[in-house]
C-alpha cells in the first residue's frame, strides 16, 4: 500500500500546501538574526523517486532571505517534501527505509531496488543514517519526548511510520502526519 501511494499526485499536493504553511509560519515573526522582514526566495529542486510527471510546482523548496541590507541572512522552513539536502523526496526515503525494516512488511534490498530505481548504496547508506546519525540527533531527542514508548530508537523510522500508521486508519494521513512530525515536531 505504501509504494502505490508514492505514485500519488494528491500526496504530493497534500505535501506541498504543509510545506506553504510551514513556510509562512517561519516567515511572520521575521528575521530570527535582525528582525527583519523575510522575503520568500524558493528554488525548485529535481528530486528522484516520485511520479515520472510530477507538476513543477511541488519541486518548489521554500526558502526565505531577510530584506534588511547588511543581514540578507537565508532561512529555510522545516519541509515535508524534502529532506535537507537528499536528492530524493522525504516521503520515499521514510517508505523504503520502514519497508526494508519490516514495518508494515519486510522486503529485500534487491526488491527495494527494482521497486523504486535506487541503488543499493543509497538504500544502505540511508538505513545507516538512521541507525547512527538520526537516531542520536538533537533533532530526534527533541521529538522523541513527544511520542509513545513504544517508539524505539533502534528501527527508525519504520517503528515511528507503524505508530503512526496506527494512530491513523487511513494510511495516506498515517504518512502525512509522519512525515509533518519529522519536519515541524508537530502532529496533524
Amino acid at each position: 500500500m505504501l509504494p502505490e501511494l508514492l505514485q500519488r499526485v494528491s500526496l504530493f499536493s497534500v505535501l506541498h500546501r504543509m510545506d506553504k504553511e510551514l513556510a509562512e509560519h517561519c516567515r511572520q515573526p521575521g528575521c530570527p538574526y535582525c528582525h527583519g522582514s523575510l522575503y520568500y526566495a524558493s528554488y525548485y529542486r529535481k528530486p528522484r523517486g516520485g511520479l515520472e510527471d510530477m507538476p513543477q510546482e511541488y519541486t518548489l523548496r521554500f526558502s526565505l532571505c531577510c530584506g534588511r541590507e547588511g543581514c540578507r541572512r537565508r532561512v529555510l522552513p522545516p519541509s515535508c517534501l524534502f529532506m535537507g539536502r537528499k536528492v530524493y523526496w522525504r516521503a520515499v526515503i521514510l517508505v523504503v527505509v520502514a519497508l526494508r525494516q519490516g514495518k508494515p512488511q519486510r522486503r529485500s534490498i534487491n526488491k527495494l531496488q527494482e521497486m523504486f530505481s535506487i541503488s543499493r548504496k543509497t538504500i544502505v547508506r540511508w538505513i545507516h543514517y538512521f541507525r547512527s546519525a538520526f537516531s542520536t540527533s538533537p533533532q530526534w531527542q527533541q521529538l522523541r519526548g513527544r511520542l509513545s514508548a513504544r517508539v524505539g530508537n533502534d528501527n527508525l523510522p519504520g517503528e515511528l511510520l507503524e505508530y503512526f500508521l496506527r494512530y491513523y486508519s487511513d494510511v495516506a494521513h498515517g504518512l502525512v502526519s509522519c512525515l509533518r512530525f519529522l519536519a515541524s515536531g508537530h502532529r496533524q
